[in-house]
């Protein structure tokens, strides 16, 4: 009968509760410094009329799941597509990080090896697209950091070797489970100290910019003709 080597027990198990712990303990005091900022009033005389503060910063928040609402992913629909899967990539390979030791049943069938697979392909060549278009698009270069580099990069090959960790049969060889586990656990310790933490202020700075212009009547954007006085 198979049996797991103390390297993959111990990188599937502890060592992932161990970097999601420390990534949840820096988020934590990320929060509580965010927080310790007063929210400024809006000094402007509100001009809203069929909207309001609330109002504004629930459409603000939710907008990026609603692409037809925004111009940049309207008139750039592929950037938007690629935006969809690698972040949805991203939450699937953390998400399988811990059903592999704890829940394996659950994405043990083909069809579910299948399109964890397909997603992280597609996510694999996501990554490629946007790092060349870091390389190539002059102005993406101007402003690019070696942490941007470095993020996709890491990005890339990590889901890659989520492909090869997602049949999860190490009975066929540990290696790929191995790499998977170490270079997910590495991930969620890097996270916090790079620039793929934006999604962590995301939801403050859409709601105070959605607040804001909810209340002077700028969000939601009203379809139809102007209200009349």
């Amino acid at each position: 009968m198979y049996e797991p080597s103390s390297l993959l027990r111990f990188a599937e198990d502890k060592l992932q509760i161990l970097a999601l712990s420390f990534m949840a303990v820096v988020y934590l005091l990320k929060i509580r410094w965010i927080m310790s900022f007063p929210a400024a009033r809006d000094r402007q005389a509100t001009t809203a009329v069929f909207t309001n503060a609330k109002k504004g910063a629930t459409y603000s928040l939710f907008n990026i799941a609603m692409p037809w609402a925004m111009n940049s992913t309207r008139t750039h629909p592929f950037l938007y597509i690629q935006f969809a899967i690698f972040h949805i990539a991203v939450a699937v390979s953390i998400l399988m990080s811990f059903l592999i030791p704890y829940a394996p049943n659950l994405i043990a069938s083909k069809p579910a090896i299948l399109t964890m697979q397909g997603l992280y392909v597609a996510a694999v060549a996501v990554g490629i697209i946007r790092i060349y278009r870091r390389i190539s698009d002059p102005y993406l270069k101007a402003i690019s950091t070696p942490d941007d580099y470095f993020s996709l990069a890491l990005l890339t090959v990590w889901f890659a070797s989520s492909f090869l960790a997602a049949p999860n049969r190490p009975e066929a060889g540990e290696t790929s489970l191995i790499v998977y586990f170490l270079m997910t656990a590495f991930f969620l310790i890097y996270v916090p100290f790079s620039k793929i933490s934006h999604y962590l202020y995301y939801p403050f700075s859409r709601w105070y910019l959605g607040r804001t212009l909810g209340y002077r009547g700028v969000l939601p954007i009203r379809k139809g003709p102007p209200a009349r006085a």
